[in-house]
């Protein structure tokens, strides 16, 4: 974890009361409260607590699974898990008179009425304990090689795994860190899955730029594909995840795993998983208690409108959208638009981006807010977001802008922009339209008296992609730089 664990984008949580319910349905939970029902007198268990062999099949039979290897395997871990949270308490084997280990016995444990008498918070807490189990068993590796080595007459050796648990366990922490983060940063919140392949393409550890990507990391986006593969198979039945598996086809050759896919193939062959809404109140208790700043979705409703423009700073569209509304609601709109009018001002490098977020607060409020926007029109630094403002709604009497305010005004927003987005494909565009549609642009600009200018040109000198251009603006950013020092 970095030494300053950076803020994630909000999140939308579910109420605790459809967390329970969604807790109760969970596939594994739900096989463990049935177990803790089965369990009784004449439940054996050995000195860890687990299921005695012959008491697997019994156990399968009880949960409905079929008979054999699997259904044992699917009995044993819920069984684990209702030890690990209380859901069953063990009373240990005992050593008898003559030397021999009578078999440990098992109950119900008091957790198992939490479920059903207890609170949502109660529940909650269950799921939660039943989810560290599974995840500390999805960062064990398949032990099923060993086993048979083992039986046929050779030593237990487990580096020949070449396991190493606290990498393997600090893999899987990378791996839902990365996903609650693209969750939330490009909308997978509402629904869209996310790529196995994106995912995997995260956790490759670089400082620099990636361009075409070399065979080593390709080869490590290969293999993390195939753990994280492992990683949400086992976390689906908790609930954490909905999960597509990869392609049965795709590793169809044992020696081969498969590589990135190609443009037009069908992503969702390299496999594709959702956080749930339990995933996401999961994770950010986990990334919390990890020290990150984990906001959620309406925090800010309650706080003024200068807590605001800087707490969305860094959100993606959408959350910006819900905090905005959320903060408006039960706020009169003429009282509204002056508080954020008033926060907006400034001259330091957070402001043009908080103009931007003010100007998309107000686009929300009705016109019964055109009495404060008329009250800014001669403020150097709010005049042209209020003339755009009344203009879009058709407001009579604006007085028009000086060719000065627009320049400043052109300047502000696309250092909001630079700052909300970076190098986005929608800036170039429009710095390209700027440069295509003023010609004496930059003859102009390098003289707008704002703290970004110099910047901005700079900016616009990278992203504009004819040479000639380019060189013009960097030139004029260049003079403004000179200009400021001055």
């Amino acid at each position: 974890m970095p030494a300053h664990p950076p803020a994630l984008p909000p999140v939308r949580l579910t109420s605790e009361a459809e967390l329970a319910r969604d807790a109760l349905a969970t596939p594994l939970l739900g096989r463990a409260v049935r177990l803790a029902r089965w369990a009784g007198p004449a439940t054996q268990v050995g000195a860890g607590g687990e299921l005695l062999d012959d008491q697997l099949p019994e156990a399968a039979e009880a949960l409905g699974l079929p008979a054999g290897e699997e259904g044992e395997a699917l009995a044993g871990e819920a069984w684990r898990v209702a030890v690990d949270t209380g859901l069953v308490t063990v009373e240990d084997p005992q050593e008898g008179a003559g030397g021999e280990e009578t078999p440990g016995t098992a109950e119900a444990g008091p957790e198992l009425a939490l479920l059903t008498g207890g609170s949502p918070q109660d529940v909650l807490g269950v799921w939660e304990a039943a989810l560290e189990t599974v995840l500390a068993d999805a960062a064990v590796p398949d032990l099923e090689g060993l086993a048979e080595m083992v039986e046929a007459g050779g030593e237990f050796d487990l580096d020949a795994l070449d396991w190493d648990p606290e990498a393997e366990e600090e893999l899987l922490e990378l791996a839902l860190t990365n996903l609650y983060t693209l969750t939330l940063t490009a909308g997978a919140e509402a629904g869209t899955p996310v790529p196995l392949p994106a995912l995997a393409a995260t956790m490759v550890a670089s400082d620099e730029p990636m361009g075409e990507p070399s065979d080593e990391v390709l080869e490590f986006v290969s293999d993390a594909m195939m753990r994280l593969d492992d990683y949400f198979r086992a976390l689906e039945p908790v609930g954490l995840v909905e999960f597509w598996p990869v392609d049965e086809e795709l590793m169809a050759d044992a020696d081969e795993e498969p590589g990135a896919p190609e443009p037009e193939e069908d992503i969702s062959r390299y496999g594709m998983v959702r956080l749930t809404a339990l995933g996401r109140h999961a994770l950010r208790l986990r990334l919390a208690e990890a020290g990150y700043e984990v906001p959620v979705v309406g925090d800010l409703a309650g706080k003024g409108a200068d807590a605001l423009l800087d707490g969305i700073a860094g959100y993606p569209p959408e959350a910006v959208r819900d905090e905005l509304a959320a903060w408006l609601a039960g706020r009169e709109a003429p009282v509204a638009a002056r508080e954020l009018l008033a926060a907006a001002r400034g001259a330091d490098e957070g402001a043009p981006l908080r103009r931007l977020r003010c100007q998309e607060a107000l686009s929300l409020v009705g016109g019964e807010a055109e009495g404060a926007l008329r009250e800014v029109l001669d403020d150097p630094e709010l005049g042209g977001l209020a003339r755009v403002w009344l203009a879009e709604r058709g407001a009579g009497d604006v007085p028009p802008p000086s060719q000065g305010l627009v320049f400043w005004l052109t300047v502000d927003t696309i250092a909001a922009q630079l700052a909300a987005e970076g190098n986005s494909e929608e800036l170039r565009a429009l710095v390209e339209g700027l440069a295509d549609q003023h010609s004496g642009f930059f003859d102009a600009a390098w003289r707008v008296e704002h703290p970004a200018t110099a910047d901005v040109l700079e900016a616009m000198g990278r992203l504009h992609p004819d040479r000639k251009v380019a060189k013009v603006a960097r030139k004029a950013a260049f003079k403004a730089r000179s200009r400021q020092g001055a």
